[in-house]
């Protein structure tokens, strides 16, 4: 759309935020705060099965369930970062990145899931992206784990075996060894929520599981102490010589109530969505949320079954994972308001987890969506999310490390500039009203396969010609926009770029 359209959509939404701090058409960020853009091995890599790779779960389901991805697409070449490392590393000094967050791939590190055998081949692709970032300052932020099990670990359980908690701690034991010389901060496991809930609760997700109720709640504990054995592993094996900081990435979506009688149910929603994996790590007194093992208890003895399907966690692991995080990794794309009624009995699947929670979401009508229709512009949420998480848990440091709005193909992504225009504005107020927010991470640099959406989805800074041999990637509108955020250190309502060309800034 024209730029004048854009503005005014800006302002249309300024107005519906409810903020004074955002008649402001300047701001300025802290004076060390950073700015960085993420994607994950999957997404971008391709090279499934090159040079000693072998089979993940996401593989797996593209290659046996081929069409569950949408288009019939797969990850087996994707942006082909595995041969373009260094086209990924000029685009992020083209942007002027501070850091740049990646995932490393479990099954191209370790061919058998264990680490027995090493495949070198993949290791040096970890050490040339690396190498190459910081030969230009780039910091390298890496997940350890971003969802690409090796398969033959999950034939064996996967995130429900209790076992893998050694099986994680091995690896990341070996992502240490391997690269934490270079590496000074670590993410142990990207989303836990979407492990558990969409893939062994749910078929949205790899490995497709759907056992609602009980296998995500299995893989909650599981993953829970997973990231905290590999947390306690690098603070008192590898942080007294390689001086890094290891922490969660949490994917936290706003539940909010429109009306105050549901107030409580909102409540009851952050808690089963994503405070059922921060309040054991980053509360006062840890482990599960009460509202969470309070109704999972009550509903489990309702339907018969012996004890809660929720697992619990012993003394002893409770005091594990309590404080297991040195900075509260965030994820955050979309608001929700909830109501909880009589329509609601009797919804969902018996037993699951919506049915534990048992109630009703929805999202205003003009609230503005993107390519994925839940992915709206309501920057008042993740104002309110912020202020809950810094309110619940004592003012943690927060890195903001995924925030993006997904768009059609093209270059003028009105849309996207003005949801992270939006949302960093709203992280300011937030920073202002005395959040401790270190760093804002867009998702993503360029365009990827978004799992089940495959590549209709496009959340890039930079376009991704999928079509060319060449894996062509072009800068979007957002791109431009990003670049002088980071550039200036300061929020400029007004800013139109000149798209024509991107260049590299000194030092990048």
């Amino acid at each position: 759309m024209p730029w004048q359209h854009s503005l005014l959509l800006l302002y249309t939404v300024l107005s519906e935020c409810e903020s004074a701090k955002t008649q402001n058409l300047k701001r300025k960020f802290p004076n060390d705060f950073r700015f960085g853009a993420a994607t994950a091995a999957y997404q971008i890599e391709g090279g499934w099965n090159a040079d000693g790779k072998t089979e993940s779960i996401w593989d797996h389901v593209a290659h046996t369930k081929p069409c569950a991805i949408d288009n019939c697409s797969n990850g087996d070449v994707a942006a082909d970062s595995y041969h373009l490392h260094k086209r990924d590393v000029e685009i992020m000094r083209e942007l002027g990145l501070d850091y740049y967050r990646f995932s490393l791939s479990w099954p191209r590190i370790l061919p058998t899931g264990f680490p027995d055998k090493i495949n070198e081949a993949g290791v040096q692709y970890y050490n040339n992206l690396i190498d190459e970032m910081l030969k230009y300052n780039i910091e390298p932020v890496v997940t350890i784990y971003h969802w690409d099990l090796p398969q033959k670990l999950q034939e064996m359980g996967g995130w429900t075996n209790p076992y893998i908690i050694d099986w994680y701690t091995d690896y990341a034991r070996v992502a240490f060894e391997l690269f934490g010389e270079k590496v000074k901060n670590w993410i142990t496991v990207n989303e836990p929520e979407q492990i558990c809930y969409f893939g062994y609760g749910n078929n949205l997700h790899a490995p497709l599981l759907n056992i609602t109720g009980v296998a995500d709640y299995l893989c909650a504990k599981n993953v829970l102490l997973a990231h905290a054995k590999a947390y306690h592993v690098y603070d008192e094996e590898y942080r007294p010589n390689q001086g890094g900081a290891i922490f969660i990435s949490i994917s936290a979506q706003y539940y909010d109530y429109e009306f105050k009688e549901y107030k409580d149910a909102a409540e009851d929603a952050n808690d089963f969505t994503w405070a059922i994996y921060s309040h054991p790590i980053f509360s006062k007194y840890g482990d599960f949320p009460s509202s969470v093992k309070e109704r999972v208890k009550a509903k489990s003895i309702q339907q018969g079954f012996p004890r809660s399907r929720l697992p619990e966690l012993t003394p002893t692991e409770i005091e594990t994972i309590r404080g297991s995080s040195d900075y509260f990794g965030l994820n955050h794309y979309f608001t929700f308001y909830v109501y909880r009624n009589e329509s609601v009995k009797g919804l969902y699947p018996c037993p699951s987890k919506d049915d534990d929670l048992e109630v009703a979401i929805y999202q205003k009508e003009e609230w503005k969506g993107g390519q994925i229709n839940v992915n709206k512009i309501v920057p008042s949420g993740f104002y309110k999310l912020l202020t809950k998480i810094k309110n619940y848990y004592n003012n943690p440091p927060v890195i903001i490390t995924e925030n993006g709005f997904a768009t059609k193909r093209g270059l003028d992504d009105d849309d996207r500039v003005t949801y992270i225009t939006l949302y960093i504005n709203a992280m300011l107020d937030a920073i202002d009203d005395g959040s401790d927010i270190r760093s804002y991470t867009v998702w993503s640099m360029m365009d990827s396969l978004e799992w089940l959406g495959g590549f209709s989805e496009c959340y890039g800074l930079y376009e991704v010609d999928f079509e060319s041999p060449q894996r062509t990637r072009t800068p979007r509108k957002s791109a431009f926009v990003y670049k002088q955020i980071v550039r200036t250190r300061e929020l400029d309502w007004h800013y139109e770029p000149d798209t024509d060309v991107i260049t590299i800034d000194e030092g990048h």
